[in-house]
């Protein structure tokens, strides 16, 4: 959550790229974004995102620290840390999605005429109007994508920070500490980000949509946005999504780790 503090106004502008058919350049989103609603809308959806942390990284991060803490004969080899990072992404993306489904409706419901804007006043509000007006499985729209899109970031972020942070540690002689953590966690960050665009364009895509009817698949929406828009489409928003996957995860596995030493001390 303290992360999302951080690095949620390129939220704002990834889900807005992602959901803009088209080209769509970085400086013309927040230029736009910046001159008709203001600086402050750089935050919109913030609890969402705060909630979606508090329920989809809680759930992730516990499961992954819990299984981490099982006892192996030896070190667990990548295969391993990839299948407890992957199933941890899962549980919690489940658990996130709701969260999920309001942040991407209301950090993309500027863009929209005004007549036509959702007008969500907050998370809590966001819950009680989807399910009012769209039924409580929409809570749950893009869940699919979303485990999906999960699986693939908490492998690329969870596993590879924890196989990064070994091999700098044992190749380079680089002691335990906040030099080591930020090091293997920039690493990371980029995998991640460049491994989850064509699963995160996707899911916002359909979280996005307008309708009660049953939402077309994740391959199908992929397959979709390569065919109509070309392939590079799938990593449209990319940098804004560096800019925010790399600080959130240094900040978040950063502040993972001095949480984890205290809670083993005290």
């Amino acid at each position: 959550m303290a992360a999302t503090c951080v690095v949620h106004p390129m939220d704002v502008i990834k889900n807005r790229m992602q959901v803009q058919k088209g080209k769509a350049s970085i400086l013309n989103v927040i230029s736009t974004t910046y001159s008709k609603e203001g600086i402050l809308s750089f935050y919109n959806g913030l609890s969402a995102g705060l909630v979606r942390q508090a329920s989809y990284t809680t759930v992730r991060l516990g499961t992954y620290n819990q299984m981490q803490e099982q006892r192996f004969v030896g070190r667990p080899n990548f295969a391993v840390l990839a299948f407890m990072a992957g199933t941890a992404g899962a549980v919690g993306a489940f658990f996130g999605t709701p969260a999920d489904v309001a942040l991407v409706r209301m950090t993309t419901d500027g863009r929209l005429p005004v007549e036509q804007r959702r007008n969500y006043k907050n998370v809590l509000d966001a819950f009680v109007r989807i399910v009012r007006e769209e039924g409580i499985f929409t809570l749950w729209r893009g869940s699919v994508a979303t485990i999906g899109r999960a699986i693939v970031v908490n492998v690329s972020q969870l596993a590879t920070y924890s196989q990064m942070k070994h091999l700098i540690a044992s190749r380079m002689n680089v002691k335990e500490g906040i030099g080591l953590h930020f090091g293997a966690s920039m690493m990371s960050g980029f995998i991640t980000a460049f491994n989850s665009m064509p699963f995160d364009i996707a899911k916002t895509r359909i979280q996005n949509m307008k309708t009660t009817d049953k939402p077309p698949g994740m391959v199908s929406v992929i397959m979709t946005i390569a065919k109509t828009e070309g392939i590079r489409s799938l990593w449209k928003g990319f940098w804004p999504t560096y800019c925010r996957i790399g600080p959130h995860t240094v900040l978040t596995l950063v502040i993972n780790e001095q949480l984890m030493r205290l809670y083993r001390i005290y």
